[in-house]
């Protein structure tokens, strides 16, 4: 008879490969009967998924200047502003304007429907990111990559989330109660 491959369930993520950068972790399974006599072959026994710890191995915190920025789209923040007031967690947040310096040609080939937005990502361009709950850590009430501790003019990266080849350098202008950005040019600190 044909027998098919059987596989066992995924095991859970592990932590990310490497602290202090955007990297990735992994899931693994294992095979628990080969397939014989033209059964169907085994599916993926690894899957991987973007990461990053903010903590080194020994619990210290990281340097912010290690860690990009990453960003997605503003149009996010709504439904995020929604799950936070129904939560009570509520926190006033901010904004930052940053002038894109550099871009990877991947930000322009991102063709899934929930990567459009980085489109719009163009050298030169001034963009408003937000801090909000919950990005926005109780303890320092900053979100990570907002350049608050960075020299004037100092070049600073960013990654969006959902597409790795899509990130580049950008610097700080200034901070913002509110974000002041058309639509198309507002993220959100993740």
């Amino acid at each position: 008879p044909v027998i098919p491959c059987v596989v066992s369930q995924w095991s859970a993520w592990s932590g990310c490969a490497v602290p202090c950068k955007t990297t990735y972790r992994v899931r693994t399974r294992h095979i628990i009967q080969e397939p014989r006599n033209g059964g169907e072959t085994c599916p993926a026994l690894e899957e991987r998924a973007g990461c990053v710890e903010y903590w080194t191995r020994q619990g210290t915190e990281c340097q912010q200047s290690l860690i990009p920025a990453l960003i997605t789209t503003g149009g996010f923040g709504k439904a995020r502003r929604k799950r936070a007031a129904a939560d009570g967690n509520e926190r006033t947040g901010y904004c930052v304007e940053f002038q894109l310096v550099a871009i990877t040609p991947g930000c322009l080939h991102s063709h899934h429907w929930n990567t459009h937005w980085m489109r719009y990502l163009r050298e030169g361009h001034t963009v408003c990111v937000e801090c909000q709950h919950p990005a926005l850590r109780s303890t320092s009430q900053h979100c990570y990559g907002d350049g608050t501790a960075s020299k004037k003019n100092q070049l600073l990266r960013w990654q969006a989330v959902g597409n790795h080849r899509c990130e580049g350098t950008w610097r700080r202008i200034r901070q913002l109660d509110t974000c002041s950005c058309p639509s198309v040019h507002n993220f959100l600190f993740i």
